[in-house]
């Protein structure tokens, strides 16, 4: 279903979360939140996405505040703790706020550091988290095939688990993982399969071992479990820099799919500092809890975005849900 605007806007806001430090270029992280008859939910596209592709993320707040969650497996996730592209001798007190992890995802190939920059971060990382830790590095695609393939040899000492995203497109993700065969490294697939223009018909089996999922831009949770079977990959699901409302939705999803063999990346709450509710959704034990979070007040009130972008994100949503309609 898709309520009405006036439904949603009844108790919308629009929050401004600082981070702990910079990531993906950002400094804070905008969302709206709003309360459906299920329960709080999160609408947060990144402001770079347009209305076609943000309107994903609305249908998938819709159902999450709007409908039941799919009936659950397991009531508690293991995450990664996530590593943005910071110098080395950060990494420690970044992975500090991830308390029993086994498992570091590394940004990898971002602007502004050099190759030898994301080897010195992933080589602190093993050090870190010792020889039985598992360490998977993220590209968002930014490498060509060739830097692709020597970025892979020059990790290849630390024993990655996988490497995810190198390239963008879904050939050049086929022709690395036919280069690379013989080191054994897993390829996974995430904006390669969520950008799609086309989620009914995408076919990764031969440019990936395993996809990245997220509830949000796969158009919530049911679509995202669905994508999963017909692929019939294993599966990671992961989020984009959610509040605790935003990993809540996701938590749900790692816990209705049938087999998750790999840590999932739903800790990004440790990478805020500031969240919406006084029982935010943070890694504990090496994971998290399967559970919907209740938003404060105070905090929505202390964190509110200022009125331009308010209004900004009101537009937003008012074209996004006559998308959905």
């Amino acid at each position: 279903m898709t309520p009405d605007i006036d439904d949603v806007l009844e108790d919308a806001h629009v929050v401004d979360l600082p981070l702990r430090v910079p990531f993906r270029g950002l400094v804070s992280r905008e969302a709206m939140l709003f309360r459906g008859p299920f329960g709080w939910t999160e609408f947060s596209p990144f402001v770079e996405y347009d209305d076609e592709e943000s309107s994903r993320w609305l249908r998938a707040a819709v159902e999450f505040g709007w409908q039941e969650t799919p009936p659950i497996r397991r009531d508690f996730i293991r995450v990664n703790a996530t590593i943005p592209a910071i110098p080395a001798e950060l990494v420690e007190s970044i992975l500090a706020g991830f308390p029993g992890v086994r498992t570091a995802k590394v940004k990898v190939g971002a602007g502004g550091t050099s190759i030898d920059d994301d080897v010195a971060r992933v080589a602190e990382v093993r050090r870190l988290l010792g020889p039985e830790g598992r360490i998977r590095v993220d590209a968002n695609g930014v490498w060509n095939l060739d830097e692709a393939e020597h970025a892979v040899h020059a990790f290849a000492p630390y024993d990655l688990e996988y490497l995810e995203q190198p390239c963008e497109s879904v050939e050049e993700l086929t022709e690395l993982r036919r280069r690379i065969a013989y080191l054994d490294i897993s390829v996974a697939a995430d904006e390669g399969l969520r950008k799609s223009d086309d989620l009914d018909t995408v076919e990764v089996l031969d440019s990936a071992d395993l996809v990245i999922v997220k509830a949000a831009p796969l158009g919530g949770i049911r679509n995202a479990l669905s994508l999963i079977e017909r692929i019939g990959l294993p599966a990671v699901v992961s989020s984009a820099l959610d509040t605790s409302v935003g990993l809540s939705m996701g938590a749900h999803l790692a816990a209705a799919i049938p087999e998750l063999a790999y840590d999932c990346g739903l800790g990004t709450g440790a990478l805020l500092a500031a969240d919406v509710s006084r029982e935010p959704l943070l890694p504990h034990d090496g994971g998290i809890d399967v559970r919907r979070v209740e938003v404060d007040p105070e905090l929505l009130a202390t964190w509110t975005a200022n009125p331009e972008r308010t209004d900004w994100w009101i537009a937003r949503l008012r074209r996004c849900l006559e998308l959905l309609d």
